[in-house]
């Protein structure tokens, strides 16, 4: 055998290895995908808005799909819980995560260590959209405006207790503390539904809470609605001013909800599912159950998603020390 043509051919092979390996990892660990159920674990409990937007999607996604979309609570721990599992599941394109800001974009702004890496251990998929809070109160407290609260807040001191069952509720009320020099106690509940229905019983007087979860109980008159945290109103409460206008100059506060896949992934995989995504969400009905509660719909790349989540890191950062919160 010709030496010079052994070495040349070796040399071409192993040249050629980082190649072939790309082009192995880009194609999906199963020809043909998906071949059994996929499960979406939420990162929240049931009722909470993570969770009823991610019902929406799983229906129509099991049919396109032919197979079994199983949606899998679990809640708690501000999210490590879920989280960390997806996280350490094997990408093959069969567990994905749903989540919220709370996890993939407060959470390193509010802990000094995660479980987890909301950057490197996760694909971005696709972001579904950006939602509003709302403040509520139990319908017992004699306040009607965002300034009628301070102002009892101040005449009360301490004695005020403001729910809060994610990162975007509590960090809203810190915010809102810190704007109107008031004194009101965090209480911390397990999601955002429990906090409410501590709102509604008067167990806690206020709370700032995403608006699926809020919005049918303001509707039905179980809570008063007394402002917005985006800075425009929205249409499902059009006479409930925001917090900026009611004197509170710059305050926003906003949510949002989107997928993840482990990190490796195959990349067919997550980009199937990024389009079944960003179609199901523009279907009449979807987009009118997504937007009933304020939503804003934000289809796009998981390119759009990861430069979007990298924004939301650092916004969250400065959010977290102009309000003044202790790391955790």
């Amino acid at each position: 055998m010709d030496r010079t043509l052994s070495r040349r051919a070796a040399l071409t092979a192993l040249i050629a290895a980082p190649a072939v390996s790309r082009i192995a990892a880009a194609q999906p660990s199963e020809p043909n995908w998906p071949a059994r159920p996929i499960q979406f674990i939420v990162a929240f409990p049931a009722g909470s808005g993570t969770d009823v937007t991610t019902r929406y999607f799983a229906d129509p996604l099991s049919t396109d799909l032919g197979q079994p979309v199983v949606v899998d609570n679990r809640g708690g721990a501000n999210g490590f819980i879920a989280s960390e599992a997806v996280a350490r599941a094997r990408p093959d394109g069969y567990t994905f995560l749903s989540t919220a800001n709370t996890t993939h974009g407060s959470n390193p702004a509010l802990f000094r260590r995660l479980p987890y890496d909301p950057v490197k251990d996760f694909a971005p998929v696709a972001l579904i959209g950006v939602g509003v809070l709302l403040v509520v109160v139990n319908n017992d407290l004699p306040v009607r405006t965002m300034q009628e609260l301070a102002a009892y807040a101040r005449a009360n001191p301490g004695r005020l207790n403001f729910a809060s069952g994610s990162a975007s509720s509590r960090v809203a009320g810190e915010m809102f503390k810190s704007a109107a020099n008031v004194d009101m106690i965090n209480v911390p509940y397990r999601s955002n539904p429990l906090g409410i229905t501590d709102v509604i019983s008067g167990v806690v007087q206020v709370m700032f809470v995403d608006a699926t979860t809020s919005a049918p109980h303001a509707r039905e008159g179980r809570v008063r609605a007394i402002g917005v945290t985006s800075r425009q109103r929205v249409p499902m409460l059009p006479n409930v001013p925001t917090v900026e206008e009611q004197g509170f100059a710059g305050y926003e506060m906003l949510s949002w909800n989107a997928i993840y896949a482990p990190a490796g992934t195959p990349v067919p995989i997550i980009t199937r599912m990024n389009r079944l995504i960003n179609d199901i969400m523009v279907r009449p009905g979807v987009t009118e159950r997504l937007t009933a509660n304020g939503m804003v719909l934000r289809p796009g790349t998981p390119e759009d998603l990861s430069s979007f989540q990298a924004a939301e890191i650092e916004k969250w950062k400065r959010l977290v020390t102009a309000a003044g919160i202790e790391l955790q």
